[in-house]
């Protein structure tokens, strides 16, 4: 069976605990074996999680020592996946800029808060992946976040939907979900999910289950053998301790 490692905390106002145990029904569907740990030092032991077929943080917000987030880019590196949603992925360590290159972005923003109705357009290019999934409104945040110009865009929603002083820019795209490779392994993002019913509609637990898949995916050469002095960690002023 694959594994899979489901590591939820932080700001409660996410639910990640009830987010997790969605996921965990997710990946039990598709026939994981699945660990949920509500600690960050889940991602102690290096050699466990570079056994590991996928890694799902769900933690919003707080800090991380700068050794952890070495052991878990080192395990994507190797080939392991990594997916995630919300804040849960893309605003979980502020002051950790390793982690946000990792992860393909950061949240900034989410004019008019929650209850803010918008479109989610699936972008219909090279990647399959969601092309299963129609576009579909939702109400919630809408979340606007800096990007890694390396990604690739899978779906997008249009700002400003409220007003704002983002509002003076004109009409944007903004990513919703995205892929991007680091190293040899393959990283999902879904920026909805900012509570559990969200993750629960039909499209967003699609989306969740596609990303779940693609990231556990194998590449056609994992190098599971990676050594610590092969691994990039990023540039040494990014890893104030």
């Amino acid at each position: 069976m694959r594994k899979a490692l489901i590591v939820w905390g932080g700001w409660n106002g996410h639910e990640p605990e009830q987010v997790a145990a969605i996921f965990e029904r997710i990946l039990k569907e598709e026939q994981f074996e699945v660990e949920v740990s509500n600690t960050l030092e889940a991602y102690q032991d290096a050699k466990k999680l570079l056994d590991l077929d996928l890694i799902v943080p769900m933690w919003t917000m707080g800090a991380i020592e700068q050794e952890l987030v070495d052991n878990v880019s080192a395990a994507v590196q190797s080939g392991v996946g990594l997916t995630g949603c919300h804040g849960g992925m893309c605003d979980a360590f502020r002051n950790n800029v390793d982690w946000q290159f990792m992860t393909g972005g950061q949240w900034v923003a989410h004019p008019g808060n929650d209850g803010v109705e918008y479109m989610v357009n699936i972008k219909r290019g090279s990647s399959p992946l969601l092309d299963h999934i129609e576009d579909f409104q939702v109400k919630s945040e809408q979340y606007y976040l800096h990007v890694d110009p390396a990604v690739e865009v899978l779906a997008t929603t249009r700002f400003p939907v409220v007003p704002g002083p983002h509002s003076a820019n004109g009409p944007v795209d903004m990513p919703v979900v995205w892929t991007k490779r680091w190293g040899n392994g393959r990283v999902f993002y879904n920026s909805l999910g900012h509570h559990a019913d969200i993750i629960d509609m039909p499209q967003v637990t699609e989306m969740m289950r596609s990303g779940f898949l693609w990231a556990a995916g194998k590449q056609a050469v994992v190098t599971r053998g990676i050594s610590q002095a092969e691994v990039y960690t990023g540039m040494t002023d990014n890893q104030q301790r």
